[in-house]
């Protein structure tokens, strides 16, 4: 070896050898680096249009299909079902015509690592949702607790397709649009302000709970919320979030299905 030059031998100063992809090969896919995507073009404004895009199709719907005699069965599962999806589905349009499409700019990207950890802050938020939904009842009286969507099919009872239907609506296909509007479509514009993963977190919490329109259940659905949003904020994506959601409208939906067919009570 020649002095003042290094050794060549040194394993810490060998170059490392490039894979097919320009990355050091050896690592795995997931850790290569990637360029990356171009900042999305969709901001707050995206998120309020939706907002109002659901809630003047919440009325129209009201208004055209409600008459004197009160909601059908009908009428309360459009009005339950339409703005919803057409709120999601508008914000999924939006990633793909301003941004990087959904699977980029919402993270919905499903995995079965993310269905897991979906389930694991699904049913452990329970040990919080359920002693909150005990202490909501205990305040307001068991009279008084109960939804939106309890008080619309108030009196109205139905078979078991359409009450099957109406548990799927609301385990299911809810949470999935509401993920998307929320931690996908409001995280992403706040994120994109400068905000980080916690603020982000607090911010979707508080406007997923106001914007249910349910004043004396609001500090409840903060508390539902809360490991939903950390599905989110621990996961960076949201498929675990949407899987934390839909365990947590289970046992809800499946009152709410057996009321509607005069199994129990609905209030």
């Amino acid at each position: 070896m020649i002095v003042g030059q290094p050794d060549s031998s040194d394993p810490r100063l060998v170059e490392p050898v490039a894979g097919p992809d320009g990355a050091p090969a050896g690592l795995p896919p997931e850790e290569r680096a990637v360029e990356a995507p171009p900042r999305h073009r969709w901001g707050l404004w995206s998120y309020v249009g939706v907002e109002i895009l659901f809630l003047a199709s919440s009325f129209a719907i009201g208004w055209f299909l409600i008459g004197p005699e009160g909601p059908t069965a009908l009428a309360v599962i459009l009005g339950l079902s339409i703005p919803t999806i057409l709120a999601a589905g508008t914000a999924v349009l939006i990633t793909r015509w301003r941004g990087n499409g959904p699977a980029v700019d919402l993270g919905l990207r499903w995995s079965a690592a993310d269905v897991g950890r979906g389930l694991l802050f699904g049913f452990g938020g329970l040990l919080l949702s359920i002693p909150a939904s005990l202490v909501y009842v205990a305040v307001v009286g068991e009279d008084n607790a109960t939804t939106a969507v309890g008080q619309a099919f108030d009196g109205i009872e139905v078979g078991w397709p359409v009450a099957l239907l109406v548990f799927l609506l609301v385990a299911f296909v809810a949470p999935i649009c509401e993920e998307i509007v929320y931690r996908g479509l409001l995280w992403g514009a706040v994120t994109k302000h400068g905000a980080n993963r916690w603020v982000a977190f607090a911010i979707t919490t508080v406007l997923f709970a106001v914007a249910h329109l349910e004043l004396t259940r609001t500090p409840l659905l903060l508390v539902v919320a809360i490991p939903i949003g950390l599905a989110r904020v621990f996961t960076g994506r949201l498929p675990a979030g949407i899987v934390a959601h839909q365990v947590n409208n289970l046992v809800p939906a499946l009152a709410l299905a057996l009321a509607l067919t005069g199994g129990v009570p609905l209030g």
